[in-house]
């Protein structure tokens, strides 16, 4: 601020010096016949400083000239004898170099003035960009925590230095080969390694400038879950990384404002394919990007894995820049499916059937390494007498961790943060437990892996307490790893109705299997999906006594997440009171003032849940009641969360759990479906404007039009009811001769299974009602599902029904 005042008095200084001067020379002139002409190029000269950028030399040099042309006596010699009686100072010779400094100073300013424009215009140009790059990467929905580098990822290990180094040296030549084929999937069982190879390459590439995106799926983890904002963040991260697609993605954009919403195979085309066909010609753009996706099949759902798998595959038509899609997942049905079917066109490597000599010695320097690491911190603190010797844990027992642990990498970093976590006990304690526990136990490896750690939770205690803490991990432990999306302390607290103290209580142990910060506002994490594969294994059944029924969980957090929503959601939860108001003018920290993480997340997931649960729907139920006193107010936050669009298939989802008995419910549902199928952009753009616009614009026959009629501003009840109604019955599926016990709808729905006590099974199309296939059951009571996997169907008695 000083800089910039003084400098403008500096201006101002210049141009009254240079308009006294022009004055004075503009005096000479009228007074001095024989020097007129050097008279008017000085003052031309001066006159034209008025206008250049300023210096000191240009002060002092207008300060010295305006003293010679102004004398001390000159006001005495003109008042005695007019103007007539000035002298012209300077000779012919002097006019000259004066004129010649002054064009000199001239000149010289302007060209730094040229130069300072340049870089401000370049420096305005960049501004520009970085807004407009702002501006369209606003515009592209990221899944926040995906990328390598994200602070969810951040404290994550990457392969020590010395492992790994034959497969990262495939990974390189895979890379760096013009002719390679486009994906190279590294698949392997749980807890080999995948994703800390994944964090090393994402890395290695990162530094070499070659990384054009990372997208790290994790179930249970919001829109890391699943593939709805999965071609929105890596193209996101491609503009970021290689700014000559800006402009194009930016096009896209603005020529298709719903892109964000569309198929995969749309936003695949239209924000990354086309636009690196398009800047192939451009000077300095990467010969090859990078594209690392990890954990390809935690995302849900299955059909999503294949169809990324089909698209990556897309990818080869491209030659520059090339495109090399990392990938890595276990091999489960729908990776295996996907790859299949784009067969010669992939390069793979399977983890776990790495020669077990290579395995071995990775894990081994591993345990070398952390183990060497857990002595020293320990004994900086520990006193002399119970120190840790140099020698331990010795080559013994660091031998028998290596063989429990092949090929599961997570073992070995499981049981190092187990041995490190002084809550837990000493490290030499630790260690003989986990020693003992392999000899004890010829279980599985996430047996050996997990029980040493939880068994420390209910060791010594007697059986009222005991089955108190197995309670309580149930209802703590169970929940976060069955939530869609992590929840803090706090925000658990609030969800569970328990004790924030009394969840910290149940999480302090767990520091080696779960990532708990010290915030009670952070969210907890699992470390590992094969702590939660654990933990719900059905055949820990009746032998692991920390083991977790999903199906109840999912019960319990639906009633949970209705409690929270049926507590807080309410018409203009956010005090807005103006109908016309757009979501983009709301602040952001009001909206989650208004809509805590809980409220957001019962909002998002309570269908999921209850779909997971697989409970039944009655027209009684506590679903009803709530879909009939909060559907608009559920729709408005999530219109408020961004999450309008998702509102439809949430809908969708519960018509998949409603008995054919239960037929309001069913209508209502039909119902609400349509009234957002048909106001869904009114709704995503204004929340409020779906109790008064929205409302009034549906049919007068309509459900919810009824139901919701009084949530109506009463000006809006004097317009015209629109006539025409949309009915609720789609179709009427008819061939069972007896009541309807079981109704399940495949993972896909497009199939619809109906179980009759007429003893007959019929497979129905959903979209037609057509009748496609039909079996007979030797039962009159039966309850039937569909696999999630293969799409087999089953009775509750587990007998398959092959169709």
């Amino acid at each position: 601020m000083a800089e910039g005042l003084g400098m403008a008095a500096s201006a101002i200084a210049v141009i009254e010096l240079s308009a006294k001067v022009a004055s004075l020379c503009l005096q000479y002139s009228k007074n001095v016949k024989h020097a007129k002409d050097d008279i008017e190029r000085i003052q031309s000269e001066v006159r034209s400083l008025k206008v250049a950028p300023y210096t000191q030399g240009q002060s002092l040099s207008l300060k010295k000239l305006e003293e010679k042309l102004k004398p001390s006596d000159m006001r005495k010699v003109t008042k005695r004898f007019g103007l007539r009686a000035l002298k012209w100072p300077f000779e012919s010779r002097d006019a000259e170099k004066l004129v010649q400094d002054f064009a000199t100073f001239t000149n010289n300013i302007s060209h730094c003035l040229q130069v300072d424009q340049t870089s401000a215009l370049l420096a305005l140009d960049q501004n520009i960009h970085n807004m407009g790059q702002n501006a369209t990467l606003d515009q592209l929905h990221v899944a926040e925590g995906a990328a390598f580098d994200s602070h969810a990822e951040e404290h994550n290990p990457t392969c020590l230095e010395g492992t790994r180094v034959a497969l990262l040296d495939e990974i390189s030549q895979w890379v760096e080969n013009p002719n390679a084929r486009t994906i190279f999937w590294l698949n392997g069982m749980a807890g080999t390694g995948k994703s800390t190879i994944s964090r090393t390459v994402a890395a290695h590439y990162n530094e070499q400038k070659l990384l054009g995106a990372s997208f790290f799926f994790k179930k249970g983890d919001g829109d890391r879950g699943g593939a709805s904002k999965f071609f929105t963040t890596i193209a996101s991260q491609l503009v970021s990384k290689e700014p000559a697609l800006l402009p194009h993605v930016k096009s896209a954009i603005d020529n298709n404002r719903r892109i964000v919403e569309e198929s995969m195979q749309e936003q695949f085309e239209q924000l990354i394919l086309e636009h690196l066909f398009k800047i192939s010609q451009i000077v300095g753009v990467a010969s090859t990007f990078v594209i690392l996706v990890d954990a390809l099949d935690e995302c849900e759902p299955d059909a999503d894995v294949k169809l990324l798998i089909s698209l990556f595959s897309r990818a080869k038509t491209l030659t520059s820049p090339r495109l090399r899609v990392f990938v890595t997942s276990r091999p489960e049905v729908p990776t295996r499916l996907g790859f299949s079917d784009i067969e010669g066109n992939f390069q793979d490597l399977v983890l776990h059937e790495v020669p077990e000599p290579v395995i071995k010695h990775d894990i081994s320097a591993f345990f070398q390494h952390e183990l060497a690491n857990i002595r020293g911190n320990y004994n900086k603190t520990a006193p002399k007498n119970v120190q840790l010797p140099p020698s331990w844990p010795g080559e013994s027992e660091t031998a028998d961790l290596v063989k429990m642990a092949i090929p599961l990498f997570i073992f070995a970093s499981t049981v190092c943060r187990f041995l490190a976590d002084r809550k837990c006990g000493n490290p030499r304690k630790l260690l003989r437990e986990v020693l003992d526990y392999r000899t004890n136990n010829q279980e599985s490896q996430l047996d050996a892996t997990y029980r040493p750690i939880l068994d420390q939770l209910i060791v010594g205690l007697f059986e009222k307490r005991r089955t108190e803490v197995l309670g309580r991990f149930r209802t703590v432990v169970g929940s976060i790893i069955i939530l869609e999306s992590p929840l803090s302390v706090s925000a658990l607290a609030r969800m569970l109705s328990v004790a924030q103290d009394s969840i910290y209580d149940a999480l302090d142990l767990l520091h080696s299997v779960l990532s708990i910060p010290p915030s009670f506002e952070d969210p907890v994490r699992l470390l590992h999906l094969s702590f939660r594969d654990f933990l719900l294994d059905p055949k820990g059944r009746g032998e692991n006594p920390f083991w977790v029924d999903g199906k109840e969980v999912h019960k319990q957090l639906a009633a949970q997440c209705r409690r929270v929503m049926d507590g807080s959601l309410r018409r203009d939860i956010c005090g807005l009171q103006a109908p016309g108001m757009c979501r983009s003018s709301i602040n952001l920290q009001r909206i989650n003032h208004s809509l805590p993480p809980e409220v957001q997340y019962a909002c998002r997931y309570w269908s999921y849940h209850l779909q997971e649960a697989g409970v039944q729907i009655l027209d009684t139920d506590e679903v009803y009641n709530f879909l009939n006193d909060h559907l608009l107010h559920w729709l408005e936050a999530l219109s408020l969360m961004g999450r309008a669009s998702e509102s439809l298939g949430k809908i969708k989802v519960l018509q998949t759990l409603v008995q054919l008995n239960a037929s309001n419910t069913l209508n209502f549902l039909i119902d609400a479906e349509r009234f957002v199928l048909a106001m869904g952009f009114i709704i995503q753009q204004a929340p409020l404007q779906v109790y008064s616009a929205a409302l009034a614009f549906a049919p007068k026959r309509s459900i919810v039009r009824r139901v919701f009629e009084k949530e109506m501003p009463h000006w809006i009840s004097l317009l015209p009811k629109v006539k025409d109604g949309w009915g609720q019955h789609l179709q009427t599926l008819e061939g069972h001769s007896d009541e309807v016990l079981s109704v399940a709808f495949s993972p896909d729905s497009k199939l619809v299974a109906s179980a009759s006590r007429d003893k007959m099974v019929r497979i129905w199309s959903a979209e037609t009602g057509q009748e496609l296939l039909t079996f007979e059951v030797d039962c009159t009571s039966l309850t039937l599902s569909y696999d999630r996997e293969d799409m087999r169907l089953f009775t509750d008695t587990g007998h398959a029904v092959t169709h």
